[in-house]
């Protein structure tokens, strides 16, 4: 038994809009899976340092997990802070997404300032941070995850 011309016709927007609906529900699958999880073990670009990035909000922070030498933050604006520790600074806030990746502050224990900041995803184990003045002079590097 066939349909009649008419009934079908009246059908097809529906399924039309099942397809439709049935691809952008597994388009927004296909591209949670590929936002990588940015949590773990990062080297910094000039190996002088581990940061460990975890989930923090709708983002991520970053607390160094070990560096070379003395490890202090002798450059610090707070002369009380100047002998501190930077194992467990944390020196990474980007909790606001931006494209593929994340915008925040993050802070420079070598000269002692806090910039804005972004973390972008380059690789399942690389990543771009950058710190900026003025949003229009950055400074970049690439990181590497350890674990």
């Amino acid at each position: 038994m066939t349909t009649p011309r008419a009934n079908r016709s009246r059908h097809r927007p529906m399924h039309v809009f099942a397809a439709a609906l049935l691809l952008a529900v597994s388009g927004t699958g296909a591209l949670a899976q590929k936002a990588s999880d940015l949590s773990g073990l990062w080297q910094t670009e000039t190996a002088g340092s581990s940061v460990r990035i975890a989930r923090c909000g709708g983002g991520y922070c970053g607390v160094i997990a070990a560096t070379a030498g003395a490890g202090l933050d002798a450059q610090n604006p707070d002369p009380a802070l100047r002998s501190r520790k930077l194992v467990g600074v944390q020196i990474m806030q980007a909790g606001t997404p931006s494209g593929n990746g994340f915008e925040g502050s993050l802070y420079n224990p070598n000269d002692g300032k806090t910039y804005s900041g972004s973390v972008t995803p380059k690789g399942p184990d690389t990543i771009e941070v950058a710190g900026c003045v003025l949003s229009v002079l950055c400074k970049r590097q690439t990181w590497r995850r350890i674990r």
